[in-house]
């Protein structure tokens, strides 16, 4: 089953157990349960510290628990991890053995003081680049958690549970059988949701920084870059950000990263943060920010966030980045992970055989509409202008396949469902002013970004008619001491390599700022 190059892999990854394991499966049937004791087999003829049972006795078959030996599982593989989840499947079995996770001494410190008793379930897709993150998170909780345990299920493994659960959105997770989170979320995000205490003791800690030199909002490529830059120069720089990484973490193929081929967004993000973090930077994550306040404040500014926390600083680096568009018509927010999806290559799986149509005829809405198809039975792409704004290249592409059909001039005016899922959308022909129905199952949103910056409306920082933060070719905004950078502003080409830029220059613009007024 698995080729000789991932079993060469995955043997030497073997040799850093730091005691002997099990994999336990538990059968039934059923082919897949045939493709179950196949792969455990395989992997534990890798190594002589593995050993392979099939009398395993969770309820959900076919699947594949691995504990120590002796102890009963519970980290759990519903389905093969392949694809994105090898990674999942490489550090469960590191990890249960007793290796230790690559994490913070304080996270793993609140891991550990959880207490936590439950069943956390994970529905995938293997093909999900959001997935693993939260497969891994969830299985480190049951490890040190001796009362909780970690399922990841492959939603193509079990179809008929996820349309009775009616899943049409991956990473989705379930505690104890309730929805508990969808979409990506890190370790942090998870364990910080699960702490009930979290988030007064992170207000306090907050409460007790100093002022900052330089204080950045945001931890996308614009934020890393800017805190890279003014860490050099060797003043108080502090990054307060709602997720470290920010969109980049939701984009799958990044190829126009001068001088890196092509990687993938989290990798990307990973490594933005890995750069921060080699420098003396004061990283708060998992911080949603409320208001900025300047005036009298001894010449400092103040960000409010929404713990109730405060922060002072000397200048401030507006980073906040984007957010994907929405349609804004009835029935979008009711049906979304439930038929309205923003990820094709996460969700896409979910509608195999099925009928979706696809908002938005950039780049973005094009490439979709490709990679859709060869899955779905058919796809529909609808757009608001009379042609296709997307490339030549990706435009031919489309054309070539059989199960497209492109709508121009096309304004989605409505999503229909049953109150459960998705059953179809409306649209108004903008030149014959008719209305139309499409009966289908899913609609992918692709019609762009919006700035975030709804929380600056009041701040007396300029906004251009788009919400955009308005910047001078200094990164300078209407407020003196704090500048912008990256997607947030009206700087235009909305790109990392762009952004990161955009970042070093508010940087440096800062630091000149401090100079002078000092």
């Amino acid at each position: 089953m698995l080729e000789q190059a991932i079993k060469d892999q995955l043997a030497t990854y073997l040799q850093r157990l730091e005691a002997p394991i099990e994999i336990v499966a538990s059968l039934d049937e059923s082919d897949k349960a045939g493709k179950i004791r196949e792969f455990v087999t395989e992997v534990a003829s890798l190594s002589d510290q593995v050993t392979a049972r099939f009398d395993g006795t969770n309820s959900r078959r076919p699947s594949f628990g691995i504990a120590k030996i002796g102890e009963q599982p519970r980290v759990h593989f519903a389905g093969l991890p392949m694809g994105h989840e090898f990674t999942s499947l490489i550090l469960a079995l590191l990890q249960v053995s007793g290796y230790a996770p690559k994490i913070s001494d304080e996270l793993l410190n609140q891991i550990k003081a959880l207490n936590l008793s439950s069943n956390l379930e994970v529905f995938v897709s293997l093909s999900c680049h959001n997935c693993p993150d939260v497969v891994q998170a969830l299985n480190l909780i049951a490890i040190y958690n001796p009362g909780t345990q970690a399922t990841m299920i492959d939603g193509a493994f079990f179809q008929q549970e996820v349309e009775q659960r009616q899943i049409l959105a991956v990473p989705m997770v379930f505690k104890d059988s309730e929805q508990f989170g969808q979409g990506r979320m890190t370790l942090e995000e998870i364990v910080t949701k699960l702490d009930a205490n979290s988030g007064a003791r992170d207000a306090e800690k907050i409460n007790a920084k100093d002022v900052f030199d330089v204080l950045v909002v945001g931890g996308g490529p614009a934020g890393a870059a800017a805190a890279v830059y003014a860490a050099r120069k060797g003043i108080n720089t502090g990054v307060v950000a709602e997720r470290f990484g920010g969109q980049v973490l939701d984009t799958l193929a990044i190829e126009n990263f001068i001088s890196v081929a092509e990687t993938e967004g989290p990798k990307l993000a990973a490594a933005l943060e890995q750069h921060v973090r080699a420098y003396d930077v004061d990283i708060m994550n998992l911080q949603r920010v409320k208001q900025l306040k300047t005036g009298d404040l001894d010449d400092l500014i103040e960000i409010e966030l929404e713990n109730g926390a405060t922060l002072k600083s000397r200048t401030v680096i507006l980073s906040t980045g984007a957010r994907w568009r929405e349609m804004n018509v009835p029935g979008e927010e009711q049906y979304k992970t439930k038929g309205v999806a923003f990820c094709p290559h996460c969700d896409g799986p979910l509608f195999k055989g099925k009928r979706v149509a696809v908002i938005g005829g950039g780049n973005s809405g094009v490439e979709a509409a490709i990679d859709l198809a060869g899955i779905v039975k058919e796809v529909t792409l609808l757009e608001f202008d009379g042609k296709l704004r997307a490339d030549a290249v990706l435009q031919k592409k489309l054309a070539s396949l059989p199960n497209v059909r492109v709508i121009t001039s096309a304004q989605t005016t409505e999503v229909l469902g049953d109150g459960q899922k998705v059953t179809g959308l409306v649209y108004k022909d903008r030149i014959g002013d008719s209305l139309n129905t499409i009966e289908l199952e899913g609609i992918f949103v692709q019609i762009g970004l919006l700035p975030n910056t709804d929380w600056l409306k009041t701040s007396g920082v300029e906004l251009s008619p788009r919400g955009e933060i308005v910047v001078d070719a200094r990164g300078e905004t209407s407020v003196p001491g704090v500048f912008a950078a990256g997607d947030a502003t009206t700087t235009p080409y909305k790109q990392i390599i762009i952004a990161t830029g955009e970042g070093a220059k508010a940087a440096l613009s800062a630091f000149d700022y401090l100079i002078r007024s000092n």
